[in-house]
């Protein structure tokens, strides 16, 4: 069992304390030590049945019928809410959120398919790994998730950074997909990717690649940047608490920046995929986006890439996070193209 960051700073105040108060007697040292390590157990414990309660209560805000759960796959542990039933629609999150994400579109779709919103490897309830965050390793903690659900024939709806998957998905597992849906995201690697994030308002993407500096500058400030990068129109200040608590602890906050640098990676892969497929992929962006202008470029390149049966959809009346901004136009995008 890992502490949590309460138990590991009291864990290690109480190890600074020992040293000097027990210099003469390391038995009673080591039993002080044992007692701090336990009671950081307790604490550890105690935040964990927390944090449960606090996903149970989201979950059952979605409605009857959702559940929480986690399966271990592709050496991570991944974190899903499942509800509904028919056909399989995954849901993938962005940077800098989990599946709440899609809290508002999930039960517009449940009467219909078979809803899986997942944390993305090493955020949320999800475990946080050494490496693994391209977008086609992650496609791979998504393929196995729906092995074990024995989930067929499933549809992939990406955001932002769920979107490069949902894309990896399609290339990766062609006969397992019966669709994707890549939601305001470029693809790192195509022609329209260069263009998209020339201006400055990218400035984010060098940012977070930086090795071991964003960490440091973050650490424990979460809340403070998502609130400055989040829409206040569209996030109150408990929403930004609760997304920063999903990138809590070092490793989640690195695994969040992880996703950035894994960008040349998801580049290299998308560059070699040329192979003809014929999964029908829409790319849709917000009408307020800056992504929106750019959709006929990015149908281009995916065709051009071997994606025959693509088209694009703009998102009416929405910035980048369409799924917060436009949940219904989202839900019926998904529930028309999901459909077929």
């Amino acid at each position: 069992m890992t502490l949590d960051k309460t138990a590991r700073a009291t864990v290690e105040v109480a190890v600074q304390f020992s040293e000097p108060v027990f210099k003469k007697n390391n038995e009673r040292r080591r039993k002080f030590l044992l007692l701090v390590i336990v009671i950081g157990l307790l604490l550890s414990l105690t935040a964990t049945a927390q944090d449960k309660r606090s996903t149970d209560l989201l979950v059952e805000r979605l409605g009857e019928g959702f559940v929480s759960n986690t399966a271990n796959v592709n050496g991570t542990t991944l974190h899903y809410v499942r509800g509904g039933n028919g056909p399989a629609v995954i849901l993938l999150h962005g940077y800098p959120f989990d599946w709440y994400s899609y809290h508002k579109v999930m039960p517009l779709l449940v009467k219909k398919f078979t809803v899986v919103a997942v944390d993305l490897r090493g955020v949320g309830k999800s475990s946080a790994t050494h490496g693994g965050y391209d977008s086609p390793n992650m496609a791979e903690d998504i393929y196995q998730l729906t092995q074990q659900l024995k989930l067929a024939q499933v549809y992939i709806v990406g955001h932002d950074i769920g979107g490069m998957v949902a894309y990896a998905f399609a290339r990766r597992y062609p006969r397992a997909t019966r669709g994707a849906m890549i939601l305001d995201v470029p693809l790192p690697g195509l022609d329209s990717w260069e263009e998209s994030i020339a201006g400055p308002d990218f400035w984010h993407i060098p940012f977070h690649q930086i090795p071991n500096l964003p960490e440091q500058l973050l650490a424990d400030r979460q809340t403070v940047y998502f609130r400055y990068i989040l829409n206040r129109d569209h996030f109150s200040d408990a929403d930004v608490a609760y997304y920063a608590s999903a990138y809590a602890g070092r490793d989640r906050l690195r695994a969040g920046l992880e996703f950035y640098r894994a960008f040349p990676a998801n580049g290299k892969f998308n560059t070699s995929q040329r192979s003809v497929i014929d999964v029908p992929v829409v790319w849709a962006a917000g009408e307020k986006s800056f992504f929106g202008k750019i959709g006929p470029s990015v149908v281009e390149d995916l065709r051009a890439h071997g994606c025959t049966n693509t088209k694009s959809e703009i998102i009416k009346g929405s910035g980048h996070e369409v799924p917060i901004e436009q949940p219904r136009i989202v839900a019926e995008l998904i529930e028309r193209y999901a459909s077929l």
